[in-house]
């Protein structure tokens, strides 16, 4: 073996050391949280969802906890599995469509009839607590196709964080507070 070759290789030990101790992020799903209870009726047959708007913190893939001084931290070896607002469009979609009967998809619309009325989500706040609870603050708009009167409502929802649950607890937590979200929409925007 040439010095060249050795010094190469003695050159390359401690980066693969290195690439060997950095370990992938640990990345947790947000776990399907049942409905109780009896449909909603709504009185639309069709309703499409826009792409929830959400906060730039809230947007990463991070799992995100606000500290008690206020500070909103993160740890980039700590993530979502999805994309938050696809995952959470997505979710209220399939929520609203156990809850209430109603043909619920994503935009784009992928049908060829126009839904009879689009909801629009925006969050303005979406983290775990200090005090163990986890917020998703925002407001919620449907807008009917064809006539009939819009709605908007403002939500402040919250759950509990199992403590010592760590990330899985948030991701659960989340859950509750998204399918909560879907149930205020069924009974009081789409009716």
């Amino acid at each position: 073996m040439t010095r060249r070759k050795t010094a190469l290789r003695l050159a390359l030990i401690p980066a693969l050391a290195a690439l060997a101790a950095c370990s992938a992020p640990e990345r947790y799903v947000v776990p399907q949280t049942p409905v109780e209870g009896a449909r909603v009726p709504i009185r639309y047959g069709t309703v499409a969802i826009r792409e929830v708007s959400l906060p730039t913190y809230a947007a990463s893939e991070e799992i995100q906890s606000r500290g008690a001084n206020g500070a909103v931290t993160s740890s980039g070896s700590v993530l979502w599995a999805d994309d938050p607002a696809r995952a959470i469009t997505q979710d209220v979609a399939r929520y609203l469509t156990e809850i209430t009967g109603a043909q619920v998809a994503a935009e784009p619309w992928p049908f060829f009839d126009r839904a009879q009325a689009t909801v629009e989500i925006r969050v303005s706040d979406m983290l775990a607590e200090a005090d163990g609870s986890f917020r998703l603050t925002g407001q919620y708009f449907v807008a009917p196709d064809a006539g009939g009167r819009g709605r908007a409502a403002a939500f402040a929802l919250a759950a509990p964080v199992a403590p010592d649950g760590g990330p899985a607890a948030i991701a659960a937590a989340r859950g509750e507070t998204v399918r909560d979200l879907a149930l205020m929409i069924a009974r009081n925007g789409l009716r």
